[in-house]
């Protein structure tokens, strides 16, 4: 199984608390974070719900 790559290129601030909620429990706290999440339909879900504040990469 794949894996993700996921950077934080936005800021929280002024954010929904279901977003700020989502990148929490991603691992992303502050902008430039980065995390190595499995590529499963969980993860996929809370990419497109916060999608605009993320830069994503496949890593093999």
């Amino acid at each position: 199984m794949a894996n993700i790559k996921i950077t934080l290129v936005k800021s929280l601030n002024g954010r929904l608390q279901k977003h700020i909620a989502t990148a929490d429990s991603l691992g992303l706290r502050s902008i430039g974070d980065e995390t190595v999440q499995p590529d499963n339909p969980q993860t996929r879900g809370k990419l497109q719900k916060i999608g605009y504040l993320l830069k994503v990469e496949e890593v093999k």
